[in-house]
């Protein structure tokens, strides 16, 4: 099975229809296109509710769907400190410390160098993987107009330096830190469905209430 947020929404590529809740269904072979067939269903379809592209082989399905789509990974990680976790706040929105990987780079050396320079800190330790995500977005890089799908390794980490923090602010991060369990219903007021994902899998047995709209971080 594939989940991949397109457009910050999620579609699911799989070979048995699991999810016992409404959702758009389709035949994966009777879709040609992302963009000509699944782009115009946004326009109805409810912002959170999957659209589900039964298929009987979903590896290929998936790579012919994303074929004209230029591939890159990606890795990062929850980073947690006695009892709160690092978040970072890129462009306006929550977010958790990941980046690019480098040629041949390992996911987990990846995402212990990405969260280094992203959030200031030394030497995180990576404890577990979480999951990982699919999402695409368009690079408009010196014009270049390219759909990207990004596959992001998301890691459980553990730190116990300094709390201090120092923002990357040249890769658009305007604040990190250091959150409380009972504070991350905010962060999901302000934030992408992926990173959602992230959050929802590594605190599956948290649930918290809802903060109210004008409660502060």
């Amino acid at each position: 099975m594939y989940k991949v947020f397109v457009e910050n929404r999620p579609i699911i590529i799989c070979e048995k229809n699991q999810l016992n809740f409404d959702c758009k269904t389709l035949f994966a072979n009777q879709v040609k296109s992302i963009k000509e067939d699944i782009f115009p269903m946004f326009i109805d379809q409810p912002f959170k509710i999957p659209i589900i592209l039964l298929s009987d082989n979903s590896f290929a399905d998936f790579n012919r769907l994303f074929v004209d789509y230029k591939q890159i990974e990606a890795a990062g990680g929850i980073v947690r400190r006695k009892n709160k976790y690092l978040f970072i706040k890129r462009f306006g929105k929550w977010d958790i410390p990941k980046g690019k990987l480098e040629k041949n780079e390992d996911p987990k050396l990846g995402a212990i160098r990405e969260i280094e320079e992203e959030c200031g800190i030394k030497k995180p330790v990576i404890e577990s993987l979480i999951c990982y995500t699919y999402h695409t977005y368009l690079d408009t890089y010196k014009g270049k107009n390219k759909l990207v799908l990004k596959k992001t390794y998301w890691y459980e980490l553990s730190y116990d330096g300094d709390k201090d923090l120092k923002p990357q602010k040249e890769e658009g991060i305007s604040k990190a830190k250091w959150v409380k369990k009972s504070k991350l219903d905010k962060i999901r007021l302000n934030t992408y469905e992926s990173i959602l994902e992230v959050i929802d899998t590594y605190f599956k047995d948290n649930l918290i209430d809802l903060p109210q709209k004008n409660d502060e971080i």
